[in-house]
Parts: C-alpha cells; sequence; structure tokens
C-alpha cells in the first residue's frame, strides 16, 4: 500500500525535476527576447527643473538702414533664408533721384576741373614766356587744386547716394530661419526699426528663467541637461553659457542660456524644452517605475551583462516613488543597463535582445570613460 502511495509522488518529483531542467534550458538556450532597456538618469529630485524655449544662438534684428516706405515683403515668417537673400524692398523713387543728383554733381565738378587744368596750362606757358606775373599763375594753381577737391567730394558724394540705393534693399546677412516679421507692406518704416528678426543656422540654446533664489548657483559653464517635449525620456548633455546680471524688473528673474547639442534629432525654434540642474554632491540615480521588480517583499531591477546580454536580478535600495521614476539610493551605478518593461516575464540568466523604447537595437557594451553618465 505504501509503495503504491509513493508512487506518484515519484512520478511528481521527476516531472519537477524536468520542468526545472527545461526551465533553465530555456533561459540559457532559447531565443534572446526583446527587451526595451533604460540607463539611470540623475533622480529628478536631486535636480532642479526649469521650463524653457528653444532658440538660436545668434538672432540679430534686422532692419533698413535708411527710412522710407516698404514697397514689398518678399519673405514670410518660418521661412528658410540664405545669406545675401533679399527680404524686402523700399520704395527706391526718392533714393534713384538722390543718386542721379550726386551724378550731376560729380560731371559738374569733373567738367570745372578739365576747365581749370587747361587754363593752369595755358598760364603755364605764360609764365615761361614772363608774359603773366606769378601772383596770377598762383591763382590758377589754387583754382585748380580746388577743382580736385570738388571732384572727390562729389565722388565720394556719387558713392554715398549709391549706397543709399542699395540700402533700400533688405538682405539676410547669414543663413537661417526667419523667426519675426514686425513690419509689412505699405509701412513707413525709420532707419533702424526692426523689420526682421532672423534665427541664424548653428548652435541651438535654451532660453530660461532663473529665480533669484537660485541665481547664484548659476555660473557660466555649469553642466546641466536638457529634455525636448517632442523627444521625452531623452536627455541631451548641455552647458551654461551665459545669464544676466540683472533680473528682469517685472518677473524679477534672471534670463538664462543653455547651450545643447540634439545630435540628429531636428530642432525647431520655439520648441518647448526642460532643463534639468542637478545639485551639487547629489549622486542618487533614477529608473522607471515599471522597471522595479519585487522578490521576497523587496525592490530589485534586473541588470544587463554586457558581454552576454543576459540579465541578473540585483537587490537595490530605493527612495520615494515619485510620478514616474523612483530613486535608486544604492546597488546600481551609473552607465548600467536595466530592463524597464515587463520585468515580470524574465527569469534568471535569460538572454535578451535590448532595444530602446522606439524597438531600434542598444547597443549596450560599456562606454568609453569620456561619454556622459545616464545617456540613453
Amino acid at each position: 500500500m505504501s509503495a503504491i502511495a509513493t508512487f506518484p509522488r515519484v512520478l511528481i518529483l521527476a516531472g519537477a525535476l524536468a520542468l526545472a531542467a527545461c526551465g533553465k534550458q530555456a533561459a540559457d538556450e532559447g531565443p534572446a527576447r526583446p527587451a526595451m532597456v533604460v540607463q539611470p538618469d540623475a533622480a529628478a529630485a536631486n535636480a532642479s527643473v526649469y521650463a524653457g524655449e528653444v532658440r538660436a544662438r545668434s538672432e540679430p534684428a534686422l532692419a533698413f538702414r535708411i527710412g522710407g516706405k516698404i514697397a514689398r515683403r518678399l519673405v514670410d515668417v518660418g521661412e528658410q533664408v540664405k545669406q545675401g537673400q533679399p527680404l524686402a524692398e523700399l520704395d527706391a523713387a526718392d533714393v534713384a533721384l538722390q543718386l542721379e543728383a550726386a551724378r550731376a554733381q560729380l560731371a559738374s565738378a569733373e567738367s570745372d576741373l578739365g576747365l581749370a587744368t587747361s587754363e593752369l596750362e595755358r598760364y603755364q606757358s605764360l609764365l615761361d614766356r614772363q608774359l603773366v606775373s606769378k601772383s596770377l599763375y598762383d591763382a590758377r594753381v589754387s583754382a585748380q587744386q580746388a577743382a580736385q577737391a570738388r571732384v572727390r567730394q562729389a565722388q565720394a558724394e556719387a558713392r554715398v547716394s549709391g549706397n543709399q540705393a542699395a540700402y533700400a534693399v533688405l538682405r539676410a546677412p547669414a543663413n537661417g530661419v526667419i523667426a519675426q516679421r514686425l513690419a509689412e507692406a505699405g509701412q513707413v518704416v525709420a532707419a533702424g526699426q526692426t523689420v526682421f528678426v532672423l534665427a541664424e543656422e548653428g548652435q541651438r540654446e535654451v532660453a530660461i528663467s532663473v529665480p533669484e533664489q537660485s541665481a547664484a548657483l548659476f555660473t557660466p559653464g555649469r553642466e546641466m541637461a536638457v529634455e525636448l517635449w517632442s523627444q521625452p525620456g531623452k536627455r541631451f548633455p548641455a552647458t551654461l553659457r551665459e545669464i544676466a546680471p540683472a533680473a528682469d524688473s517685472q518677473a524679477r528673474t534672471f534670463a538664462a542660456r543653455v547651450s545643447f547639442s540634439p545630435g540628429d534629432v531636428r530642432t525647431e525654434i520655439g520648441q518647448s524644452a526642460r532643463v534639468f540642474a542637478l545639485q551639487e554632491g547629489a549622486r542618487s540615480l533614477a529608473v522607471p517605475l515599471p522597471a522595479l521588480y519585487e522578490k521576497n517583499g523587496k525592490p530589485a531591477l534586473w541588470v544587463v551583462d554586457p558581454a552576454t546580454s543576459t540579465v541578473r536580478l540585483r537587490p537595490v535600495t530605493v527612495g520615494a516613488y515619485g510620478e514616474s521614476e523612483v530613486p535608486v539610493l544604492s546597488g546600481l551605478e551609473p552607465g548600467e543597463w536595466v530592463v524597464a518593461a515587463g520585468v515580470h516575464l524574465l527569469v534568471e540568466g535569460q538572454r535578451i535582445k535590448p532595444i530602446d523604447r522606439e524597438n531600434r537595437p542598444v547597443d549596450v557594451a560599456p562606454a568609453p570613460a569620456a561619454a556622459p553618465a545616464g545617456k540613453r
């Protein structure tokens, strides 16, 4: 009887061992399972966050160098322009008349110079024959020199009038995009009145406002991070380039510019962005909430072995849970990769195929020492 009762137990034990062996074999030899991985960022609790706007580093205000009535506006806001491209034109009737008058004065001065030169030559001949006095000859020399001076003056005035005529066309000083338009065709503008604002091509920055209590901590060259609203979860290394020496008279905040390089990510002028300023001495990291796993009632993370692309469960110490992430106080190092989704489907030693949030393959090999930690 006891032998018959023992027989099912033997079968159950054998089946359990077979299942365990199959599970271990599946983890070791089965196909790699796609898994989304991330690297830890600086915990939000240790960073100050500032809302900002993407701007061009150089944004010159473009204006005519002479006043007049705008005859044509050739570009609109948002258009890409090239260096030297016409943007707007003034009614050039008046400057054309000024140029014509200047050229006529130049022609008159040149005619007077020709007459004075001829007179001087005749008086030179008469002086050689002692038919005129030296004083009369000197008077002709003076008249000829005065005529030469009037020609130079007329030439300069003609060049100024020519420049004035050229100034009737407003041209782009560099490649870029029209950020603002402040005048329309038919409007009379003064010299120096802004007509367009050009956002030049080149480095992009984020303009932020720093409150008074934090202004002393913002020194040029401080390392920061930028996250675009159009690219959530991706932070780009950034540097504080400048901060205003005086606060705004109304908002009582200090205007600051943060330079960053988005790489291949397309950025548009006016995009919203967030700037993260890590507090001095802050070292805790943060991972997305879905990356957290529980083992024996304690938090853990599935950490990826970069050499074999396998996962190992590692106990960690976490801080207060945030809205979308949790700070990791110990057990995780910057630059390590952790599985961020589907953690309940993994087993110890399972081989995975690392991918990012956009289902693209991720290289989990260790980055060079100079690479910034926390980059995703």
